[in-house]
């Protein structure tokens, strides 16, 4: 079991209301009219059917430093339209967490940014994907940027810039005791554009699922103007348990003139695009040559 701590040294900042968009139905119909890439055909988030996925025995995802403290202090912000946790990346450090694997390209890894959250006003929404009909009532995002470029908007700019591992939240009675220390502190950032920066000693693996065998995999954007076609999606299979109190302090947050909630994307057309889903069969031992099989080169459409 990992440990999440929480210290108490804090720092307030106000934000600027510089985001410009919004979730209601007419609102994420305006989306288009500021943001052009957002009536693209690599759009997210999708429907996921595991019956029309291709199943294949795809590498695992490698993830590095997850089960590291992340730097301290951490920034928890409440913009109006999520609730984000930002690495610091002028702390002296060794090296922020990192992926690669799966059927990313070789010798590409892939930093951390930030990790957020959409989430419900009620328990039958809120995450942004669904997965075989279901949808969860809460989804975590953990973004992260190619580092063959600069920054984020620089990688935003490619095709292969971005990775976003999706994580989803199922209601349960039990409080998770591994959430709670980020939990609690939602409360200091409840009203709309606050900043909070805040010594919590956390790790990513404490948020992950403990079954991370299953995932599917495929191409798209970001679920947020200005809609950027530069996404990989990673979509774990197993969700993470969150208790009904947990959930609700979410729901106790403010977007400046109502509560927040209800902030996830309406679903986009999937198109030519292909689900990969990742399967270990029985038959494929872990010591045979997997040469036959040439991840490098799946295609992302259909033809």
């Amino acid at each position: 079991m990992y440990t999440l701590v929480i210290m108490t040294w804090l720092t307030f900042v106000i934000i600027p209301n510089v985001n410009g968009f919004g979730y209601s139905k007419k609102e994420q119909h305006l989306w288009p009219q500021k943001y052009k890439l957002c009536t693209g055909k690599l759009q997210s988030p999708i429907a996921i059917s595991t019956s029309k996925a291709i199943p294949l025995p795809l590498p695992a995802l490698e993830m590095i430093g997850y089960h590291d403290f992340l730097p301290m202090p951490l920034t928890l912000v409440n913009n109006g339209q999520t609730i984000k946790l930002i690495v610091n990346k002028n702390v002296t450090y060794g090296r922020l967490p990192y992926i690669f694997g799966a059927i990313l390209k070789q010798n590409q890894q892939y930093e951390m940014e930030q990790l957020h959250f959409h989430w419900g006003t009620k328990n039958n929404k809120g995450s942004e994907h669904v997965l075989n009909g279901i949808r969860y009532p809460m989804e975590m995002h953990i973004v992260h940027r190619n580092m063959a470029y600069s920054n984020f908007s620089h990688a935003l700019q490619y095709e292969d810039g971005v990775v976003v591992i999706a994580v989803f939240f199922q209601l349960q009675d039990e409080q998770n005791e591994l959430l709670q220390s980020l939990v609690s502190k939602l409360s200091d950032v409840q009203w709309a554009h606050l900043k909070l920066s805040v010594n919590i000693s956390i790790t990513l693996a404490s948020l992950m699922p403990l079954n991370t065998d299953i995932y599917y995999i495929y191409k798209g954007s970001l679920t947020t103007p200005p809609c950027s076609e530069a996404i990989t999606w990673v979509i774990f299979a197993t969700p993470v348990p969150i208790s009904f109190r947990q959930m609700s302090m979410f729901r106790t947050l403010s977007n400046g003139e109502e509560i927040l909630g209800d902030n996830f994307r309406r679903l986009q057309d999937i198109g030519q695009r292909k689900i990969y889903v990742r399967r270990l069969y029985p038959w494929l031992s872990v010591k045979q040559d997997n040469s036959r099989w040439n991840f490098s080169n799946l295609s992302w459409f259909w033809s």
